[in-house]
């Protein structure tokens, strides 16, 4: 056990040191996620007064969804970064290695949740600066951290899993275009659930997406409803597991086909 976690470290310190020397990129994937925070924070400011928000400001409601879905968006392309390697052969020749075949999966997802923690830290600290108010204090910003990492390492495994199942990035392209926005829309990221449609929000409550939502966003609030926050961080913690073992038993199959 101490041997797997050392080298996931190890592993993941080599993902690190791709995302360090590569700047642009880092300032790149806040782009987006700024746009969505004030573009949408200014257009939408108003919604608030058609009730149920739980809050006067639509920022205070916007951030933790702006959190959470770039928490989404970034982990989905993971295994973009897992299919380059294979491509190049790199994967193939740690498969050489005594490295624990668990780590060659694990040093990619452990990487990319530290991003997006330091990501969602960053996009809470820009709301904060806009204006938001987070009556939750540093409590409700760290469970709403914990629900964006758990909620990209779900998405971050599942990638991976695709990525070496396809091997096509017109394919992963395709899945990731076609899942993103669905996701976002069918959860209470933008729109308040009492104001969404009966349909949508039965859907909401079986995505993952908006799990991270409520449990952050409650979290956050003056009043936090804890069993909510435990619920969906519980089911949160049991996806991420399940789809880390999915993508090691895949790697696996992966191994045995070359």
């Amino acid at each position: 056990m101490s041997n797997a976690l050392s080298q996931t470290w190890y592993m993941t310190q080599r993902q690190l040191l791709v995302f360090a020397r590569q700047p642009a990129y880092a300032i790149i994937t806040l782009i987006q996620p700024v746009i969505w925070l004030f573009l949408f924070g200014s257009l939408f400011k108003k919604v608030v007064e058609l009730g149920g928000f739980g809050t006067t400001s639509y920022l205070d409601y916007l951030v933790p969804g702006v959190v959470v879905m770039s928490a989404l968006s970034s982990n989905m392309w993971a295994g973009m970064g897992t299919l380059e390697e294979i491509q190049r052969g790199t994967l193939n020749r740690f498969l050489t290695t005594p490295v624990s075949r668990a780590a060659l999966m694990n040093g990619n997802v452990v990487n990319n949740g530290l991003i997006t923690a330091g990501q969602s830290l960053i996009i809470v600290l820009l709301g904060l600066l806009g204006g938001a108010d987070c009556p939750g204090g540093v409590a409700g910003t760290a469970v709403l951290v914990v629900a964006a990492v758990l909620l990209g390492t779900i998405f971050g495994a599942l990638s991976n899993a695709l990525g070496m199942l396809v091997q096509e990035r017109e394919s992963i392209i395709g899945i990731n275009t076609f899942l993103l926005l669905p996701l976002t829309f069918l959860s209470s990221a933008f729109m308040a659930p009492s104001q969404m449609p009966g349909w949508m929000r039965r859907i909401a409550d079986f995505n993952p997406l908006n799990w991270a939502m409520v449990a952050g966003r409650s979290a956050m609030s003056a009043d936090p409803d804890w069993s909510a926050v435990l619920g969906r961080g519980g089911a949160l913690l049991a996806l991420a597991v399940a789809a880390v073992w999915l993508s090691i038993r895949t790697f696996r199959s992966y191994q045995r086909s070359v």
